[in-house]
């Protein structure tokens, strides 16, 4: 009897790791790439015999109510995605060291806090003004003198002259909606223009002063203007309704001659097959000349220290050392990554120009994901919402917009 009980014991032991083993969950906030990720999720199960569930948020879906929900669900994510200290303060007591881990060997873009290594670079990414060169040639603009506020006024102007000429329904391919979930575009990557487009990388000035409630007087209005000149040239319906995906298809189409988004698109983009040549201008707000497009991390893969720990750092080594990783990154969800041991480089547009802004060292940081949970998404993205609409002009935008960051420190 004692035998058969230290049998069936065994078994339970063998059962409840295997079931372990066979359910490694990861949350992730990037829909764009979700088939490629599950494609290489079925790759990694072929060479390891470990099932690996793939749970997105993203897009026109909050990522981070989708993982608070993941959180509640009694089934915790072995691995999800923060961007930054915010979301890293809300987990730091279920998140594990991945010090040691394989993967830290060919990186310096590793999250690092309390002293250790916690997040895995899931790439380097990056966002400017995206552009139809057709486009331009056609209207006769060189988009290498989009470097200040008053050319890009100057573009929009004879663009929009041109519109019925060159095919256009709108200048800009520009999204604000809240009800469509895309104030993360207005609210944290728009504002991150403010924050650090002409510092030096690491320059913190600006993102130190908002989180004090403060701003600079002179650049947050040149700034506030910048949004509004975006907006004056957008087409409204697109600003209030549009998708991520409607977004993409009036640029892809040649609709619009500016796209106002990053890199992470290029899987979406090149299924529309676009017929011109695209890259990056500048985010350049400001009346003096800045150059160069925002370039960081954009998140990082953080592990639970309650879940199936090993496991989850064995996949993010393979990710980052196997061939099979570096072709998903590169080939399948065009990315840039990372690592200094993956070679291969992007083919796809949007990619290939910020891996040409980052060679020529001509990058601003993001520093919007030190703004409080929910400020930036929540708080500033209404406002840019109430500008878009038109239901305030951009004095009281910018009014408003200084009343909320000053909220912050009360």
């Amino acid at each position: 009897m004692k035998k058969i009980l230290a049998l069936c014991a065994a078994l339970v032991m063998v059962l409840s790791a295997t079931s372990a083993l066979a359910d490694l969950v990861i949350c992730q906030n990037k829909v764009e790439i979700t088939a490629a990720l599950e494609a290489f999720a079925k790759v990694y199960e072929e060479k390891t015999g470990v099932p690996v569930k793939v749970i997105t948020g993203g897009g026109s879906s909050d990522y981070n109510t989708v993982l608070k929900a993941e959180m509640q669900s009694g089934r915790e994510p072995d691995i999800w995605v923060i961007e930054g200290p915010t979301g890293y303060e809300l987990w730091a007591d279920k998140i594990a060291s991945q010090d040691g881990a394989e993967w830290t060997k060919y990186t310096s873009a590793a999250y690092i806090a309390d002293g250790k290594v916690v997040g895995f670079p899931v790439a380097v990414e990056g966002y400017g003004m995206a552009y139809n060169k057709d486009i331009l040639d056609k209207a006769g603009i060189d988009p290498a003198t989009l470097t200040n506020f008053d050319a890009y006024k100057a573009a929009f102007e004879k663009l929009d002259s041109m519109k019925a000429e060159l095919g256009l329904d709108m200048v800009v391919s520009m999204v604000a909606g809240t009800t469509t979930g895309m104030t993360w575009v207005t609210g944290l990557h728009n504002f991150n223009v403010y924050l650090t487009v002409g510092n030096e990388r690491n320059d913190t000035t600006y993102i130190d002063q908002v989180l004090a409630g403060q701003v600079d007087a002179e650049r947050f209005h040149q700034y506030c203007q910048y949004v509004a000149l975006i907006f004056q040239y957008s087409d409204p319906e697109m600003l209030i309704n549009g998708t991520q995906d409607s977004q993409l298809a009036a640029f892809a189409n040649g609709k619009a001659a500016f796209y106002h988004q990053g890199n992470w698109m290029d899987p979406s983009l090149v299924t529309l097959n676009p017929s011109f040549e695209i890259a990056y201008a500048p985010h350049a707000f400001l009346h003096e000349d800045t150059d160069g497009i925002l370039v960081n991390p954009p998140s990082w893969y953080v592990v639970n220290a309650n879940g199936n720990t090993e496991e989850a750092i064995a996949f993010l080594d393979f990710l980052a050392t196997s061939e099979e990783g570096a072709d998903y990154m590169v080939n399948k969800a065009a990315m840039v990554p990372a690592f200094t041991n993956v070679t291969l480089a992007p083919a796809t547009p949007l990619s290939k120009s910020v891996m040409e802004w980052n060679a020529a060292g001509k990058t601003y940081d993001w520093q919007q994901y030190k703004l409080p949970d929910g400020f930036g998404m929540g708080t500033l993205g209404q406002i840019y919402e109430l500008l878009a609409s038109g239901a305030i002009d951009v004095d009281t935008f910018e009014a408003m917009m200084i009343d909320a960051i000053a909220g912050i420190a009360k």
